[in-house]
């Protein structure tokens, strides 16, 4: 048993999927499956239960071994990185983020942190909100970026960052646009466009509208900000994404903010980390330029 087979066992534990974590790992699906092979040979006991197709589950033993797994490969992350440590941060840093982070937040951070630490190589993997916390969990991430609806933390590994605004839109020609107030009552019979479920702002949106008993003609789901973007400004309904995905296209006229009336839709922006991981040096000065960077990213 090595190192990277453990590496293996925890990738696949963590997407339950051997063609997922090949993916995650730049590895060929059959060398995953020959390594899970070779330690559930060396160990004498399955690890993963197959069920049908390309389902797979962990076994009671591939729980236990998950538990020492992220432990040694903690550990051995952690000599690595003392051991080579030459002043300047080193090693390998693993970021997720929703896609509106990713695209509207996060560039300026990554190019940042590349110029201060060339040393850190920097893998990037953009995931849905549901997923983010979980692979962080797993240690398949050491650091996520996630929207929340409240201030709330769960204490160390989780830290408020700042505030994310909302708004309603819709294109300059939608008849809600002459308003001079928008309600939950008024997407009553519109068609509203929506971004992927597990959206936390989605969500609550939905929330406010069904406490006012508010339900929409139609709810069209994309699973693209750009997408939902591009068929509003086209005339097919109203919208709710954050402020600094629409700003552009509210300042070129292709867009307007409704005067939203109801409650207020602002997110908040966590950062997440394990709170039992320990804090190399790369992590420790990612978290710092995020602050630096973001902490200060509000209305």
């Amino acid at each position: 048993m090595d190192l990277r087979q453990l590496t293996i066992f925890r990738a696949v534990a963590a997407n339950l999927s051997f063609t997922k974590a090949a993916s995650s790992l730049n590895y060929v699906q059959s060398n995953v499956t020959t390594q899970i092979h070779v330690l559930e040979k060396e160990l004498g006991v399955p690890l993963f239960d197959r069920l049908g197709g390309k389902q797979v589950v962990l076994t009671d033993a591939g729980r236990q071994l998950l538990q020492y797994a992220e432990q040694l490969l903690l550990l051995a992350e952690e000599a690595q990185t003392t051991v080579s440590m030459r002043g300047e941060p080193t090693g390998t840093l693993r970021i997720g983020a929703t896609e509106t982070l990713c695209i509207y937040r996060l560039p300026s951070l990554l190019r940042a942190f590349r110029a201060r630490y060339p040393g850190v190589q920097v893998i990037f993997r953009p995931s849905p909100v549901a997923e983010l916390r979980r692979l962080v969990h797993s240690g398949d991430l050491d650091v996520a970026f996630v929207f929340d609806e409240g201030d709330r933390h769960e204490g160390p590994g989780d830290e408020l960052l700042g505030h994310e605004p909302v708004w309603v839109v819709a294109a300059p020609d939608h008849p809600l646009a002459n308003n001079q107030t928008v309600a939950a009552a008024d997407i009553s019979k519109m068609d509203l466009l929506l971004p992927e479920a597990g959206c936390c702002y989605r969500s609550h949106f939905e929330r406010i509208l069904n406490r006012e008993g508010v339900y929409p003609r139609t709810v069209l789901e994309f699973n693209s900000i750009e997408a939902v973007k591009q068929c509003v400004i086209n005339g097919l309904g109203v919208t709710v994404l954050t402020a600094v995905s629409v700003s552009a296209e509210v300042s070129r006229g292709q867009l307007v903010r409704l005067p939203w009336k109801g409650p207020d839709l602002t997110v908040k922006t966590h950062l997440v980390w394990h709170k039992d991981k320990w804090l190399s040096p790369s992590l420790e000065a990612f978290l710092a330029l995020a602050r630096e960077m973001l902490g200060i990213q509000s209305a």
